[in-house]
């Protein structure tokens, strides 16, 4: 028996499910994202956040709840904020926690695991997505800014002050490179959170129909006994899920539904370890995130996070989740 057998209408079948199911959210995501481009700057989140830099990180995890933006396009606009002075604890908490601890995010995971514990799956992706990102963040804060970021990031008019003069949050009033020295009106803020949410979307929906596209071959022309070794032992389990997670590149909007279909067997864990290490490093991330960070400390991250999560969802499936 063959282990690969090609159905071109099984793939249709399968491709279009998944294709239909997670595009209306891939949208919604998008749509929200550019708004949030075009109207939040860097003064208005400082604003929200409190004065005490270790709260503020706190803070800042939960902000993708109001302020929900994809990790395609949150590099970018962190880049934006860094420049303002946002300081950097704060902005890699966001920049992590967003894809994850987002309205849409829960809506699109539940929607996906129907029939396979979905508040549970919901709650353990935000919940571990929001404590994961805190933590980098804490270290981040801790970490000398010039040692992390790429030159020309920071704030030129806000370089970090001395740890004992940290008491609030310094938010500079210097236009970066991506910002306009004039005030917007409101019809150009649309017609920039329009082209915001139109570009991301098209960079996503790419990456997204490659994996709908991978998740139908998948699930229809691949014998299942292949998979069958890793799926047995839960440790490889997860780190095959989040080495999937790398290679596929999806988008948080969209990434439970080929989490939820194209991997039956796997365990639950090993898809939570998909689910919250994919929007926080994959391919797309690594080359995105260099354009803020220094290529080792990009290096580092990728693994601290891919050996953290995986020990977390490990532990987790010790526990019987």
């Amino acid at each position: 028996m063959s282990w690969f057998s090609f159905n071109a209408g099984d793939f249709a079948v399968a491709f279009l499910s998944v294709l239909l199911e997670g595009i209306p959210f891939l949208l919604l995501g998008s749509v929200i994202s550019g708004l949030v481009d075009a109207f939040v700057s860097p003064e208005k989140l400082a604003q929200v956040l409190p004065k005490n830099r270790t709260a503020a990180v706190f803070v800042s995890g939960l902000l993708g709840l109001a302020f929900p933006m994809c990790e395609c396009g949150s590099v970018v606009v962190i880049r934006r904020f860094l420049r303002k002075g946002l300081p950097v604890g704060c902005a890699v908490t966001y920049m992590l926690g967003a894809p994850i601890v987002s309205p849409i995010v829960a809506l699109s995971t539940f929607a996906a695991f129907r029939g396979q514990n979905p508040a549970e799956m919901t709650m353990l992706r935000l919940g571990l997505g929001l404590v994961i990102a805190i933590c980098v963040g804490l270290l981040f804060d801790r970490l000398p800014v010039r040692s992390i970021l790429q030159s020309g990031v920071a704030s030129p008019e806000a370089p970090p002050a001395p740890r004992q003069a940290r008491s609030g949050l310094s938010v500079g009033t210097t236009p970066g490179a991506l910002d306009s020295p004039l005030p917007l009106s409101v019809s150009t803020k649309f017609l920039r959170a329009v082209y915001s949410a139109a570009t991301d979307f098209l960079d996503v929906a790419v990456f997204f129909v490659i994996g709908a596209g991978i998740t139908a071959v998948l699930g229809t022309a691949v014998d299942r006994s292949l998979l069958e070794p890793l799926a047995a032992t839960p440790l490889l389990a997860i780190f095959a899920m989040m080495s999937a997670a790398v290679a596929l590149a999806l988008c948080s909007t969209t990434d439970a539904f080929i989490a939820a279909t194209s991997f039956p067997g796997f365990p639950m864990t090993a898809k939570l370890a998909f689910l919250v290490f994919g929007p926080m490093f994959d391919l797309k991330l690594y080359w995105l995130y260099g354009l803020l960070f220094k290529r080792k400390v990009v290096v580092l991250l990728g693994l601290g996070l891919f050996a953290g999560i995986g020990l977390i969802c490990w532990r987790l499936q010790t526990l019987g989740f």
